[in-house]
């Protein structure tokens, strides 16, 4: 038996060697030893730390405010996600109730520049990588539910003094037991105020119901938010200087009006001229030169036929971490042909959906939430007394077609077939379908009365 069991032991070994990985990514060698040199082993919030993203957070806003491109990518969005604003749809029992509830926030909307704090938001989670909004009583409101949406600087969620850090606080946010926001400590100065405060670590303790906090988790167990384009500043910073070295080149280049030069040997027959002498020229003006020697120009050689391309390459791939196609960020499509600038637009269209998504789950239900609250106390919305959180869905706007003779043929084939609805097609272009029904049924009222014809749809070609 000693034998057989030797033997088996040497097969084991040989086994194990052949069925031991490798994984090349996990080799350091002299090769890749600087590249890797900044990986670690750090948590989501200790990558992210205060020091960190206050750095990131400054580059980021320096960026956006003297990069042009930053600066169009970041309003592109804002205004793509968020547009004119969110349209409320309840959809109660009562049509009549509904009714009232959507005319009444559309007026508050509107009296709270709800869009253009949306818009807001939107940037800054884009620059800052996180949007805060204080949910408080604003009684110089026209409209009769005070509620108001107070926007913060993430510079002023954070810990007081950060040297003696809260327990159970993540830079500013306080954690119950089951890891849910408890309370947000909000500095009454921002840091980087020019206002002397005597107390200037003097903070309020919010409670959480009371404070909106939208960022995007990349990483499990991520309480605050980097900028979105944090990839892309460094990228920002070489466009700006790539394009400053071409334009200083050509500049240098078009300085020289002319330079005098000549094909004679050093000790040869040509005039002594004074070497690196300055002449000024003066306009239409015909001159003698020295013997020997002629009159020429530097030719400039910037900006390159790759400048362009350069420029270009380095757009995409800023573009690609925002998920935002590479002719919205430049505005300009003219190496695009139609199909390829509609695939593009697709993935560009699903992220601005999925953005969307995420803004009426994090912002837009909870404000709805907080004026259902107030509202229910005023004699005019008495019946939303006891009525909880009411059924509704948000409507944003619409994108439009580049072909709208082709989508309006594809809707009427999609509701023939019964592919589609019209709450669906009316959700594509961003509006309630039953408010357009009904208006539509007002319309051909009034036409009918006045005696006008409606106007026959012509006949749909087949084959």
């Amino acid at each position: 038996m000693w034998p057989f069991g030797k033997h088996k032991s040497r097969k084991a070994k040989t086994i194990a060697r052949l069925i031991r990985a490798r994984f090349d990514a996990a080799i350091t060698n002299v090769e890749n030893a600087r590249h890797w040199a900044n990986a670690d082993g750090l948590s989501a919030d200790a990558a992210a730390s205060a020091g960190v993203r206050r750095i990131l957070r400054n580059r980021s806003r320096y960026e956006v405010a003297n990069n042009s491109y930053a600066k169009g990518v970041v309003l592109t969005l804002a205004n793509d996600v968020v547009g004119t604003g969110p349209r409320l749809q309840v959809l109660g029992p009562d049509a009549e109730a509904n009714r009232i509830v959507e005319q009444a926030f559309s007026q508050w909307a509107s009296a709270v520049g709800l869009a253009e704090k949306l818009r807001t938001m939107r940037m800054a989670k884009a620059g800052d990588g996180e949007a805060f909004g204080m949910l408080t009583a604003n009684p110089a409101l026209t409209s009769p539910v005070k509620v108001d949406l107070k926007l913060v600087e993430a510079d002023r969620v954070t810990n007081p003094d950060l040297r003696l850090p809260i327990g159970g606080a993540v830079d500013g946010i306080e954690f119950d037991a089951y890891g849910n926001p408890r309370a947000y400590l909000v500095l009454r100065e921002h840091p980087g105020s020019q206002i002397t405060h005597p107390a200037i670590h003097a903070y309020d303790r919010v409670p959480a119901e009371a404070m909106i906090h939208w960022f995007r988790a990349d990483r499990p167990g991520q309480h605050r938010g980097v900028p979105e384009i944090t990839p892309a500043i460094p990228l920002f910073a070489q466009l700006r200087r790539y394009t400053l070295a071409v334009l200083g080149a050509a500049e240098t280049a078009a300085d020289f009006a002319a330079v005098l030069f000549t094909d004679a040997p050093a000790s040869g027959e040509a005039a002594a001229v004074e070497p690196m002498d300055v002449i000024e020229l003066e306009k239409r003006m015909a001159t003698v030169l020295p013997d020997g020697w002629k009159l020429g120009q530097i030719k400039a050689e910037q900006p390159g036929t790759a400048y362009a391309e350069f420029k270009r390459e380095i757009l995409g791939e800023i573009a690609r971490c925002l998920l935002v196609p590479i002719n919205v960020v430049t505005g300009d499509s003219s190496q695009h042909n139609y199909a390829s600038g509609r695939l593009d637009h697709q993935t560009y269209y699903k992220s601005i959906r999925v953005e969307q998504t995420h803004l009426n789950e994090v912002v837009c239900d909870r404000i709805l939430a907080a004026w259902l609250g107030e509202a229910e106390l005023l004699t005019e919305f008495a019946f939303l007394r006891g009525m909880g959180s009411l059924p509704h869905q948000w409507f944003w706007d619409g994108t439009e077609h580049v072909d709208p003779a082709k989508e309006a043929t594809a809707q009427e084939r999609r509701l023939k077939n019964n592919t589609t609805t019209l709450a669906d097609e009316y959700a594509k272009q961003g509006k309630d379908w039953e408010t357009q029904l009904r208006q539509r049924a007002k319309e051909k009222q009034l036409a009918a009365e006045l005696g006008l014809a409606e106007p026959e749809a012509a006949p749909s070609r087949t084959g």
